[in-house]
């Protein structure tokens, strides 16, 4: 013992251990059979052991003695018993034989050199390299801490369970052990299974000289199956030396607590009372509303704020905080780490859809003057992860946040604790974040929100400036924000221009004045569309109180055109100055046709005598340059301004260059009728924008390719997802369809071919004027004039005799139709074409068919 240092220990006696193991090998496990020959008076019994069910089986007492591990007791010996006189014939026979103990040299080299102390348990455990070693388990003190005797070396060592914890036996003040409940049966369960077993034992760790390995045994893991069994508990601070992996052991609980046995049968959930599609489901992140929490949107369009389980944001202590007393603390900025916390998360999952499992519900707190602990509303903490990755053990990994420790009976706690416990560990011996040693980040963030003089300063910069790079950092409005902007680390309140948005209620020196219809609605879009999300803003102005006003936009879409296009805003008069004018007016009107929103009540204003009017103006002839790209079957064509065409071309080609540098996965486009996307030409190979018209079949996907005006039949593997920068909200599409004012499509499909070969000859893929001579059916009506000579193509087949006069009625266009039949007349009198045969319109043929008799 080590209160007594002078007493040296008693060594074994010569064959004693192998005697022992001779025993323990042949019958540890085993059935045995005994009999009771002799009683003494202090309680004792002496008798025969008998391997198996009956007395036939291998008497112990001979075996030991033929083996020359034990000695016959002759003094005691009646002459009339056989089994008695049998052992001493064994005990002459293994003398005669030298086995055992009378073997030549007196056995001195079977003692033991047992080691009961070691002196430096840590070296000791380390130098074993988590390599399995031999052992005997020699004594079971509970279910989960064992004496253990080491082979071959003979080190007696006391080996706690790596990770997991039995129910212990307490020591009374008068020496008396009171159980802890299962502490018996958990025991038993162990010594059962182990006690004098064969074993390998693999020495994990050694904190404060505790021993903590893992017993592995032929027939399984003691560890895994107490857990299982319901006689053990996870152990936080010993499962990170598991080398068997503590996820098994967590399974195990798990196991156990769902069936409710032993240690857990008064055992409930954290979540038992919710159902199953409240615990695990897909949401949308609209917010991250800190570093450890966030804001998603339901299937349901419901919002819920959603708490990272177990971890904890970086925080500022009191002292620090009040330093400086005189600036105003903002949270996101001046708490170190933070605000990188913050950018991980928005960067990683904002405006994605995540799953969300939910670990526990938080019960709320409510504060008090005796009570440190800050009050706080429920809350449900979850495991969020998106594409297998937990965001809570990616922050602490990267050190920008911390894992809660709790105490061993607190059940709510992430349900991937361990994974977390890790990847602090890794952060901390990286030095990562919270845990570097380097200076913490600073961010001097100006607030510029409402600071007329500095908003002035910054003004001509921001104008200059073009499109600049912001963050949404709050919406207060539809189309009142505030900005983040990296590049100038300032923040800035930002009003949408050209449009007016419902305003919402608001504190007024008269009173509060109450909210506008659709003012929520149109809030709610923004913040959906935008909210911590990168964009683009281009400053126009400014006004009275320092609030900068322009255009914001995101992946393409102007925000101001969006609300229109929404009807959740109107068109400001401010508009008209802008170069999104048109586009405006234009969503306005859908919006009010549809009646929707705040269009509901609109009713249109009668225009009296705007029938007249336009029968009385005169034709206004205001031709502008258009490239023709493509000419249909039925006479129609399609043309590209020529002022945009600098920004088709740059659009193209920045699109190919992205698509070269990351192309599209071949058959990871679903094509739907109707949806917009890019399609890889068969004539030249090059990807351009087009829409699906129609899906016959996989491999037969009609589309239009919308910058052009022509159709093509392609497999849907030649279709991709359009990139958002290159939608029709970045540049509208560029081919718009007309038709031929003044004359008649022929009927007769030969005519009507001859007509089309002329005009791709003529004006396909060349520069045109083109003039809007009045409105169609499906398209305006035009003249197209040749760029060089000025002269009407449309006039030009009256006169060569291939198409007919279409007569309109309009005043303002009479000028016009006369030109165009007398230009008939003298197709006609010179029999060109149609008119070869003279005038067939008397003739039996059809109206207007060109059947020429022959």
């Amino acid at each position: 013992p080590q209160s007594q240092p002078d007493q040296k220990d008693t060594p074994d006696e010569p064959y004693a251990f192998q005697a022992r193991e001779f025993l323990r090998k042949m019958l540890i496990g085993k059935e045995v059979c005994f009999t009771v020959e002799v009683k003494t008076a202090l309680g004792r019994e002496y008798g025969m052991v008998y391997l198996g069910r009956d007395t036939t089986g291998e008497n112990i007492a001979e075996s030991l003695v033929n083996e020359g591990l034990a000695t016959v007791r002759r003094e005691g010996i009646r002459g009339n018993n056989p089994d008695q006189a049998r052992l001493c014939d064994l005990e002459d026979q293994a003398k005669a034989s030298k086995k055992g103990m009378w073997t030549e040299g007196g056995g001195t080299n079977t003692i033991r050199d047992l080691k009961y102390i070691i002196e430096n348990p840590r070296n000791f455990v380390d130098s074993m390299h988590q390599k399995p070693v031999n052992a005997i388990i020699e004594h079971v003190r509970d279910g989960s801490v064992v004496r253990a005797l080491l082979l071959p070396d003979y080190y007696l060592v006391t080996v706690m369970l790596s990770g997991v914890k039995c129910p212990t036996f307490k020591r009374e003040a008068d020496g008396t052990e009171s159980p802890e409940p299962f502490a018996a049966e958990a025991k038993f369960f162990t010594e059962s299974r182990l006690l004098q077993r064969d074993v390998q034992i693999i020495l994990e760790s050694c904190p404060n000289q505790v021993i903590l390995g893992t017993v592995l045994h032929p027939n399984g893991n003691i560890t895994e199956l107490l857990l299982k069994e319901g006689f053990a508990r996870c152990v936080d601070w010993s499962m990170a030396v598991y080398t068997q992996g503590a996820e098994k052991l967590r399974a195990g609980e798990k196991s156990a607590k769902e069936r409710k046995v032993r240690i857990w049968k008064d055992y409930v959930a954290p979540t038992a009372n919710m159902n199953q599609k409240d615990r695990q489901f897909v949401a949308k992140v609209m917010q991250v509303v800190n570093a450890d929490a966030v804001v998603v949107k339901l299937n349901s369009g419901e919002y819920k704020t959603i708490h990272l389980s177990s971890i904890r944001p970086p925080r500022i202590e009191g002292e620090e905080k009040n330093k400086d007393k005189d600036k105003r603390f903002r949270p996101i900025y001046d708490i170190p780490y933070m605000f990188e916390a913050r950018e991980f998360m928005r960067k990683k999952i904002i405006g994605k859809k995540v799953n969300v499992t939910v670990d526990y519900i938080r019960a709320a707190t409510s504060s008090s003057e005796t009570s440190t602990i800050p009050a706080f509303a429920e809350r449900t903490c979850a495991t969020v992860t998106i594409g297998g990755i937990n965001i809570a053990e990616a922050l602490v990994s990267k050190g920008f946040a911390t894992v809660i420790r709790y105490r061993q009976d607190d059940d709510q706690r992430s349900s991937h604790y361990d994974e977390l416990l890790a990847a602090e560990a890794r952060a901390i011996k990286n030095g990562k974040g919270l845990h570097s040693k380097k200076e913490v980040p600073i961010h001097r963030v100006a607030d510029i929100s409402g600071e007329t003089q500095k908003a002035k300063q910054f003004l001509p910069f921001l104008q200059r400036a073009g499109r600049s790079e912001a963050v949404v950092e709050y919406v207060f409005s539809g189309s009142r924000l505030k900005l983040y902007m990296p590049k100038e680390t300032c923040l800035i309140t930002f009003l949408l221009a050209g449009i007016e948005c419902p305003r919402g209620s608001r504190n007024m020196p008269g009173g509060m004045q109450v909210a506008e219809p659709f003012s929520d609605e149109a809030m709610a879009f923004t913040k959906e569309l935008v909210l911590q999300r990168e964009v683009e803003v281009e400053v126009e102005s400014m006004d009275k109180a320092g609030n900068f006003i322009g255009w914001l936009h995101i992946e393409g879409v102007n925000l101001s055109v969006a609300l229109v296009e929404n009807a959740l805003s109107k068109v400001h008069f401010t508009a008209e100055r802008s170069s999104y004018y048109k586009t405006l007016v234009s969503g306005e009107e859908a919006s009010r046709l549809r009646k929707d929103k705040i269009w509901a009540n609109y009713e249109e204003k009668k225009v009296e005598e705007v029938v007249h009017v336009m029968e009385e103006k005169e034709r206004t002839a205001n031709y502008r340059a258009v490239y023709v790209t493509e000419i249909t079957d039925t006479m129609h064509f399609y043309t590209q301004d020529v002022e945009t065409g600098t920004q088709l071309e740059n659009l193209m080609e920045t699109m190919r260059a992205e698509i070269a540098a990351q192309p599209p996965v071949e058959g990871s486009y679903a094509a739907r009728r109707g949806d917009y996307c890019i399609a890889n030409f068969t004539a030249d190979g090059e990807w351009y924008r087009a829409r699906v018209e129609k899906v016959q079949s996989p491999a037969k996907v009609h589309v239009f390719y919308i910058d052009y005006g022509n159709r093509e039949i392609v497999p849907s593997t030649r279709l991709a997802v359009i990139p958002p920068a290159f939608s029709t909200r970045t540049l509208a599409a560029q081919a718009t369809e007309y038709a031929f004012a003044y004359i008649q499509v022929p009927q007769d499909e030969d005519a009507r071919a001859d007509v089309v070969d002329s005009l791709v000859r003529d004006i396909q893929n060349t520069q045109c004027l083109l003039n809007v001579e009045h409105s169609g059916v499906t398209c305006p009506h035009v003249t197209l004039q040749f760029a060089d000579s000025k002269d009407d193509v449309g006039l030009s087949l009256v006169k060569e005799g291939m198409v007919m006069v279409d007569v309109r009625k309009e005043k303002h266009l009479q000028k016009m139709v006369t030109e165009y039949l007398n230009g008939q007349e003298s197709a006609k009198t010179a029999r060109l074409n149609i008119w070869r045969y003279g005038d067939f319109r008397d003739d039996d043929a059809d109206e207007f068919g060109y059947k020429l008799k022959k």
